[in-house]
């Protein structure tokens, strides 16, 4: 390992549109409610376990080219997307995750199916159902999410870490959303998977049966609908109860003036479906480290680069990195500015490494910026750290596989994912205001 050194001192609805209203997990409308049970520590130690697993689950999906590209073990669980399925508009409740590509739910008849609160989906009761065929191209080839078995029926299978299991049958339905009050919009022929068989999911015993997947994968809703862009906007977590977020697509997602636009090209990584982007640089409180060039691009074994997720709740910063560990040297920068403050330092929380206590009226909290290749990501200083009633935390986690740019960090940002321009744009907003219907 190269040793790595820096100088620093810091001062004393439309017809091609769709929105989908969605539950955070801990608002009242969500099946996974929690809230009034769980500590500050709890729901701080939640986060960072969500975090940990996105993590691992970013790097086995590199490593193992047959499993398919959706996590199975928590990773949807930040909130949850309410439509209905099928010609009898069949109620489910999906976890959404920009990181997965299929979206699935459970079906009868189960072999072995994980408990839910709402009624399992019957496709034998509904008009509209089909079986993908095999002859279909996403059922065709090595690199095809769903594969043809006995010549006859196209199938998904994935296992994960930890024992970990999903599967059943590639499916065509037809996809009932909320177009507005009192309308509703149907999108036949989606692609999805009917789940006959589980072991160890997650969100089990709640409303959820599955996952609606965002990512760049094929199989996934964004790639399936007619438009190509999708954006979100994550009100703050300090709100008493967190508000329902508005999942826009299409037309539906706002045009910004270029004036408050920022743009930066997505990576194409061959055979990953992520969210990458080409990140350049960091700087704490505008002190810009000035990593060298190759420091957060992918590796060889795939591992490295940068993505970003709402998966990952907390942002992960690379500590495998070549010639200098990247996580390292941004927590010392933000170690000295602290230490600039005088401010006293205390043992981490949890696993989160860099804590303080938390004089009455402090507020100088250091700016954290994701250099992009064309645009600076900057996360003001309130949105950087975890806060407790006396101290607060520096909400970045380490990561051998890759740098995430975690919903923690996202926080008051509207979110567009382009996919047609190949780019993530974003810009500073007062996400509490995205209200729907």
């Amino acid at each position: 390992m190269l040793l790595f050194h820096h100088p620093f001192s810091f001062s004393a609805s439309s017809p091609t549109g769709l929105s989908l209203r969605a539950s955070v997990d801990d608002s009242p409308g969500s099946p996974l409610y929690r809230i009034e049970s769980l500590s500050i520590d709890a729901r701080i130690q939640r986060f960072i376990n969500i975090t940990n697993a996105r993590a691992s689950y970013l790097h086995m999906v590199r490593v193992d080219p047959d499993s398919i590209r959706f996590p199975v073990v928590r990773d949807a669980f930040w909130y949850a997307v309410e439509f209905t399925i099928g010609s009898q508009q069949h109620r489910v409740k999906l976890l959404l995750d920009t990181g997965s590509g299929l979206t699935w739910t459970q079906c009868l008849p189960c072999q072995n199916c994980f408990p839910q609160r709402l009624p399992i989906f019957n496709p034998r009761s509904s008009t509209s159902y089909a079986l993908l065929s095999c002859d279909h191209p996403l059922c065709q080839g090595t690199d095809s999410p769903f594969e043809c078995e006995d010549g006859r029926v196209c199938v998904y299978n994935a296992r994960y870490a930890g024992g970990s299991f999903t599967g059943g049958l590639a499916s065509v339905e037809t996809f009932h959303f909320p177009a507005g009050q009192h309308r509703m919009g149907s999108y036949p022929d989606i692609i999805y998977g009917c789940s006959h068989a589980s072991h160890a999911i997650f969100f089990q015993n709640t409303d959820v049966s599955g996952i609606f997947g965002l990512s760049k994968a094929p199989e996934s809703f964004i790639t399936q609908f007619s438009a190509s862009r999708f954006s979100y906007c994550f009100a703050p977590f300090d709100n008493a109860l967190p508000h329902p977020l508005i999942l826009k697509f299409g037309d539906d997602v706002p045009r910004l003036p270029p004036p408050l636009v920022r743009t930066t090209l997505f990576v194409q990584v061959p055979g990953d479906t992520h969210f990458h982007l080409e990140l350049l640089d960091i700087s704490v409180a505008q002190h810009r480290i000035g990593f060298p060039a190759d420091t957060f691009q992918v590796r060889p074994d795939r591992t490295g680069g940068c993505i970003i997720d709402s998966g990952a709740l907390i942002t992960v910063i690379d500590a495998n990195t070549p010639g200098v560990n990247a996580y390292v040297e941004v927590m010392r920068v933000f170690e000295a500015y602290y230490g600039s403050k005088g401010l006293v330092r205390i043992p981490p929380r949890q696993d989160l490494e860099l804590c303080y206590q938390l004089p009455p009226t402090y507020k100088d909290f250091a700016t954290l910026t994701f250099h992009f290749n064309g645009a600076d990501y900057t996360v003001a200083g309130k949105f950087v750290n975890i806060f407790f009633p006396d101290s607060f935390c520096v909400a970045i986690l380490d990561s051998n596989f890759a740098t995430m740019l975690g919903a923690w960090q996202q926080q008051n940002k509207r979110i567009i994912h382009d996919l047609g321009m190949g780019a993530l744009q974003f810009s500073d907003e007062i996400c509490i205001n995205d209200v729907g219907y």
